[in-house]
């Protein structure tokens, strides 16, 4: 497969690119959808692949799911996903708005199997988007190259792959056994002795880095699991059913058109919502465990609040961190087997977007309400979308499921303005 000619490449089989298949399949013309590939690196979908641990719930309704805001009687519903597998019943019995993740995994590989025609390609990691050019440097599509050598041209791309993991410069130098990114932790956790003495120092003081903590607090239990974060404690996420409101897809029109300041206001007022807090279950867990050691005298479950640490090294077989209270400014040294990082992602564009940036001259990257990349002298020609990182112009909800079924059916509507006839544009409005 050298060399392979679609009309639409989409990258990553995640929950976003998914739910633009899904409307691809009931919006779109079959000719499109026949022409469309998901190129997805790894050999099947899993939802939070590095975080799929059994007990995990999802913070987001089921009915948020890829398809239900847009189309509440598509066959590809979550609730169709539970009634096919046998277990609606059950979960209507659970009493929960909130899947586990685990469930939620099911349902993403189940649709798609469940797709009639657009076709995911597994095994495929995409390294590079180039433009094509045509007579007179004029843009005709786009070239994605591939780890194995290969490359798929089309004239449109869809990049929906996430964002790429953030590591702190002060651990880059570290060997990379020793440090573990949540993105990776399930597989990576796997390869120790469970039932060895480990002493795990966790980077964080959010959701992930919370899961990260009690995850080997419960699997470890002869290791010593320290948090370490800048915070002043763990806090709750802010889940007023009023700030919820801005997860509404209908709220996106609001906020794109909103002035910078305003923006900038919104992000930072619901940060919390999303970021830097945990569930309101994972706080009481994990505070009933420090109180009950604490009981008991024997403290296994460590929290280190107002620090920062602020220099690594290897050193005599062992991590040593050092540790810079923020409050007096004072320094001591942490030793540690395994640095877990709960650090979250890069706030940056993810690496693939930069490069394609560079190689088209583009001082910045932003998108149209659309989710269109914006290429001066090519508003209307070959386009690429950009999902789940558009936190600044599409407002804090863009990196979650709660607006996908939404945003699928708009870039839809975009791939077809100058593809088919206008009267078939309104079945997609």
């Amino acid at each position: 497969m050298a060399r392979q000619d679609v009309e639409l490449l989409a990258i990553g089989a995640g929950p976003a690119n998914l739910a633009l298949a899904v409307a691809l399949e009931e919006l779109a013309p079959a000719e499109l959808a026949d022409r469309t590939v998901i190129a997805e690196q790894y050999d099947s979908v899993v939802w939070q692949r590095g975080m799929l641990l059994p007990w995990t719930q999802s913070q987001v309704s089921f009915l948020k799911d890829l398809v239900t805001l847009r189309n509440p009687t598509s066959r590809f519903s979550f609730v169709n996903y539970l009634h096919s597998s046998g277990r609606l019943d059950e979960f209507i019995n659970l009493g929960s708005f909130t899947p586990y993740r685990q469930e939620i995994s099911g349902y993403l590989q189940w649709v798609a199997d469940s797709l009639g025609r657009v076709r995911i390609d597994y095994g495929r990691r995409a390294t590079a988007i180039t433009p094509q050019l045509g007579a007179g440097g004029r843009l005709t599509g786009w070239i994605t190259g591939f780890t194995d050598g290969s490359e798929v041209h089309s004239r449109d791309v869809v990049i929906g792959a996430g964002r790429d993991p953030r590591v702190p410069a002060e651990f880059a130098e570290l060997p990379a056994e020793r440090v573990i990114h949540s993105v990776e932790f399930s597989e990576r956790i796997g390869r120790l002795d469970p039932a060895a003495k480990h002493r795990f120092v966790v980077v964080g003081g959010a959701q992930s880095a919370a899961e990260l903590l009690w995850a080997v607090h419960q699997g470890f239990p002869a290791s010593d699991t320290t948090m370490v974060m800048r915070s002043i404690g763990l806090k709750n996420y802010e889940s007023s059913k009023f700030t919820n409101e801005v997860y509404y897809s209908s709220f996106i029109d609001d906020f794109f058109q909103a002035p910078g300041p305003a923006r900038e206001q919104l992000l930072r007022e619901m940060h919390l919502s999303n970021y830097a807090g945990l569930a309101p279950a994972m706080l009481d867990t994990l505070y009933r465990q420090r109180y009950l050691e604490r009981l008991a005298g024997e403290e296994r479950l460590k929290l280190v609040t107002m620090t920062d640490i602020t220099a690594a090294r290897e050193q005599d077989g062992e991590l040593r961190l050092t540790l810079t209270d923020r409050r007096t400014g004072q320094t001591s040294e942490l030793a540690a087997d395994h640095l877990l990082l709960g650090t979250g992602f890069d706030g940056r564009m993810p690496a693939l977007v930069r490069g394609l940036a560079e190689r088209l001259g583009l001082a910045e990257t932003t998108v149209d309400r659309n989710y269109r990349l914006v290429v001066p002298g090519s508003p209307d020609g070959p386009a690429v979308y950009l999902q789940g990182v558009n936190e600044a112009t599409h407002g804090i909800a863009d990196s979650l499921l709660s607006v996908l079924a939404a945003r699928s059916s708009e870039i839809v509507s975009d791939l077809l303005r100058d593809r088919v006839r206008p009267g078939l544009l309104a079945d997609v409005a």
